[in-house]
């Protein structure tokens, strides 16, 4: 097997679809398993991938193996697999609180380990991904998982040291922007929109709006000051969410978020 999945969760299946949808690797190429028989069975419906509940199965198949289960379960995951995994094998895990450190000395041994965020939206193409490799990993075998990581959004390359950065800003950013697309909706609602189009109208504007910060080039700033007309509707919603503290919320927001991340 080239792909190999310990937990096949949502951002597993996120993964391996755009893997499968890009054509990069055939579904007869790639093992997953589960603990549950629900999710084992759901992943092989879904994108006809082979299906195992022996942890050690999809480790002593895989040239590349995604450690997908929750952080509290990575050591007991990795008890299971260590005496499996070679050196050959890429690791690649999804963890936030995971260090490279961490993780070989859970190994015991020198082991090939590409530490990566990805985040939800990966679920529809468009995520966003760091990842971090360790020494054992070769400028070939990056560019592998990079292109492999980048079959359900972008990826870039950081040092480890901004990881918890990175799960504030992205990993996590995503429950931020669906609560601010939510109480945008419910303003529209209050002011007599229907429900279904408040919605519509509110995710689009933040689509647009992100596509306009990647796209443009331009600071966020200017592209805000060029939305805001002199005595305009615009500026005085801004000076709403400045007295309201939006954007400190914000940023204290993000700052206990790495917090936690550094901690786990």
């Amino acid at each position: 097997m080239k792909l190999g999945f310990i937990g096949t969760g949502n951002m597993a299946g996120a993964i391996m679809g755009g893997i499968i949808r890009k054509g990069m690797i055939a579904p007869d190429e790639i093992i997953g398993s589960d603990i549950l028989e629900a999710g084992r069975n759901r992943v092989k419906e879904t994108y006809g991938i082979r299906i195992t509940a022996d942890n050690c199965e999809a480790a002593a198949n895989a040239e590349v193996l995604v450690l997908s289960v929750k952080p509290q379960y990575y050591a007991q995951t990795i008890a299971q697999i260590k005496d499996t995994v070679g050196e050959d094998q890429i690791i690649v895990t999804l963890a936030p609180g995971k260090t490279l450190s961490w993780l070989e000395e859970q190994f015991g041994k020198p082991v090939k380990i590409v530490r990566t965020m990805p985040n939800t939206p990966a679920l529809v193409g468009e995520g966003m991904t760091a990842m971090c490799p360790n020494e054992y990993v070769t400028e070939e075998e990056k560019q592998y998982i990079r292109e492999l990581l980048g079959a359900f959004g972008k990826v870039e390359i950081v040092p480890e040291s901004q990881i918890d950065a990175v799960v504030a800003v992205s990993g996590s950013s995503p429950a931020y922007v669906f609560m601010m697309i939510e109480a945008m909706a419910d303003a529209a609602v209050a002011e007599g929109l229907p429900r279904v189009q408040a919605y519509e109208f509110a995710a689009q504007a933040v689509y647009g709006s992100a596509k306009m910060v990647l796209e443009t080039g331009k600071h966020p700033g200017e592209l805000k000051d060029m939305v805001c007309s002199p005595a305009g509707t615009t500026i005085e919603a801004v000076r709403v969410l400045e007295k309201e503290g939006f954007r400190s919320a914000l940023i204290e927001a993000m700052k206990a978020c790495a917090e936690i991340s550094r901690n786990l």
